[in-house]
């Protein structure tokens, strides 16, 4: 099958790329850098190097693919620390520039990698662009398929931690305890969306993917011992402390 990933190659987009590839699959992978070509054509694939928010391009490199994965990060909007950015509007225009992008390349297969909490456009915080980004692709022609994977938290957002442990030798959130809640590995999450290549698309459906399931004390244990720094405590502050 002629396939269009986009995401680079990052910690997804790498194993997905691989899988496929190595599956026999062609393989287009869409980045934003294009120190990035050489290393995505080292993995057998094609780079496409361009903006997501350039709609012709994106029409461009959709057309003539059996099946396009589309998925969104903060980074993509711009700098994470910019407080003048708008980010959840920054990429809903991403989303909306991908409906329009499949409209007119003609796309009628679509992965969209999404989160867990994108059923709801209340209580998650920053993460509420996937819901916008869901209800935007919803809005294609019935008879394009969309196969929507909602990965739990994924492990690497634990790198999140690396400040206040070395500031102030803990994990400091506005949550925690011993409650188990699911995580999951990319590789899993790349996993996942290979196979749902290989499956027959029909209208619309949701996928989750998690790991494991543990609670954010047992992580505390876990990462404290890896570390050197047994008694690593999880701390739990209001919002307003925190």
């Amino acid at each position: 099958m002629n396939i269009v990933l986009t995401g680079s190659i990052g910690n997804i987009g790498k194993p997905l790329t691989q899988e496929l590839v190595h599956k026999g699959h062609s393989v287009t992978v869409i980045s934003s850098n294009e120190d990035r070509r050489a290393a995505i054509e080292a993995f057998g694939a094609k780079a496409s190097i361009g903006s997501m928010f350039d709609v012709d391009f994106l029409t461009e490199t959709f057309t003539g693919a059996d099946i396009v994965y589309l998925m969104e990060t903060m980074e993509a909007a711009g700098d994470l620390f910019d407080k003048n950015i708008d980010f959840i509007g920054a990429i809903s225009k991403i989303g909306e520039n991908y409906k329009t992008a499949v409209e007119r390349s003609g796309i009628k297969n679509i992965i969209h990698l999404s989160s867990i909490g994108a059923h709801t456009d209340k209580g998650t915080g920053i993460i509420v662009f996937h819901h916008h980004v869901e209800q935007i692709l919803k809005q294609l022609p019935e008879e394009v398929s969309i196969k929507f994977i909602r990965p739990v938290g994924i492990y690497f957002n634990m790198f999140s931690f690396v400040d206040t442990i070395k500031n102030k030798g803990a994990i400091i959130s506005n949550w925690g305890g011993d409650k188990k809640e699911p995580w999951v590995s990319p590789l899993d999450i790349a996993e996942v969306v290979a196979e749902e290549f290989e499956k027959p698309f029909e209208g619309r459906s949701v996928r989750y993917v998690a790991s494991d399931e543990v609670s954010p004390n047992e992580i505390a244990k876990v990462l404290g011992e890896s570390i050197g720094q047994e008694g690593l405590q999880w701390k739990v502050v209001t919002e307003k402390l925190a």
